[in-house]
């Protein structure tokens, strides 16, 4: 079935946050097997449990929906923010704005895309020449997201919409007709920390990425591998602590399914509010990362080169901030390694950079431990990398500005 079709309305794992909490008291009393198991019974329960919308932004144990980044949204992104119609960004429930920079033209999807407060902002930057795609598991969530299309298209000012939403797991997302190959960016925003099958959902990304196609998604990460039996508990897994990837187990999932390294962009550490939460957790601590990963062509030759930074990225004339890790000013040269002198040749940023390979060897991260430069833990950690939000939730997610705007009547 074509996309465009109309998919049947399947489900896909978008909510667990909230849907979670609406089955808890009926999950306590199932057999615990599996985290497949659970995933099965959400997926069972979801269309009974999750007719209503309910308001708990202000419910959870967590700052984890409340992290105010010290690397500001850019100007463009920030002003499409203020044109979504306030009833979408009322509905929003995530842990803040996830926007990639360049995005003009491209094809994108939203996985979890809630109530579609970011699949319009990415619909404003995309233009009119751009399309986004929007897929969640919950039908009321699609239904009311659809009701806005128009709003935004007119408010935009574009002569026909340029976003759509759809039903649909994001481990099948064949089931909803997006091919293989099809897409230039893919975003989520802490989705996977909430799915039972992590690598499906990889693996998926991976195949309906173009070549040199980006995956950008902000997530919760533990500090050592999450035990069984936290696995098992339902306020846990909603609130993202029981199913969250350790850190260094990311990487590999990435790289397994064929991804780049991927990139550290942000990241910040998780208070826990609830002493229960804690007393369970026990010695695992938690923070937010976003990270940046490719899909880059097979069998490349790749080599280390010289890049210069032409200044011509839109919100970026004087320098690129592309992860931690790189830092391009305009008309500076730097030397990268093999890997991301690929990844910049290959993906939407080529035009932007002048490209010259090298026999001479990038520097590597300033660290002694393989991938410790992708440590969310240690980049939280150091002065001036993120502030969190005092409350433990706050309606509409912070995004990046400043506290006060994030506590206003704005998305």
């Amino acid at each position: 079935m074509s996309l465009f079709e109309g998919p049947k309305p399947c489900r896909s794992v978008s909510s667990y946050c909230r849907i979670i909490r609406i089955v808890t008291k009926l999950w306590l009393y199932q057999p615990q097997s599996s985290i497949c198991d659970m995933g099965t019974l959400v997926h069972q329960n979801v269309q009974k449990y999750y007719g209503s919308r309910l308001d708990i932004s202000n419910s959870l144990q967590t700052s984890a929906s409340c992290a105010l980044p010290s690397r500001p949204i850019p100007t463009s992104a920030f002003d499409a923010l203020k044109l979504v119609h306030p009833k979408v960004c009322k509905n929003y429930s995530g842990c803040g704005l996830v926007v990639p920079e360049k995005l003009q033209g491209c094809k994108i999807l939203d996985l979890g895309c809630g109530s579609g407060r970011d699949c319009y902002v990415l619909s404003k930057l995309v233009g009119k020449s751009g399309h986004v795609i929007g897929i969640d598991m919950t039908e009321e969530l699609v239904l009311a997201s659809r009701k806005y299309i128009q709003y935004h298209q007119e408010r935009f000012g574009f002569e026909k919409p340029n976003t759509i939403f759809v039903h649909g797991y994001m481990e099948k997302l064949w089931e909803t007709g997006i091919q293989g190959g099809s897409l230039d960016i893919l975003v989520s925003n802490c989705v996977i920390c909430l799915c039972p099958d992590k690598r499906a959902v990889l693996k998926e990304a991976h195949r309906v990425l173009k070549d040199g196609g980006e995956f950008y998604f902000s997530d919760i990460y533990s500090s050592k591998i999450i035990p069984e039996n936290l696995k098992r508990d339902p306020v846990l897994w909603g609130e993202g602590m029981g199913g969250c990837l350790y850190w260094r187990d990311l990487i590999s999932l990435v790289l397994e399914v064929g991804f780049s390294t991927p990139y550290l962009v942000t990241a910040s550490r998780i208070v826990v509010h609830n002493s229960e939460l804690q007393r369970k957790t026990g010695g695992i601590n938690y923070a937010s990362g976003t990270y940046r990963v490719f899909k880059l062509p097979k069998n490349l030759k790749q080599s280390d080169a010289v890049v210069l930074y032409k200044g011509t990225v839109p919100d970026h004339p004087d320098g690129l901030e592309f992860d931690v890790s790189h830092s391009f000013k305009k008309n500076i040269s730097v030397r990268v390694d093999a890997e991301m002198a690929a990844v910049l040749q290959y993906s939407r940023f080529s035009a932007d950079f002048s490209i010259q390979s090298t026999d001479n060897p990038a520097p590597g991260p300033k660290c002694t431990s393989q991938y410790c430069h992708l440590n969310p833990f240690l980049l939280a950690d150091k002065p001036g990398s993120m502030k969190q939000c005092s409350s433990p939730g706050n309606k509409g997610g912070c995004d990046g500005r400043t506290s006060s705007y994030c506590n206003s009547n704005h998305c």
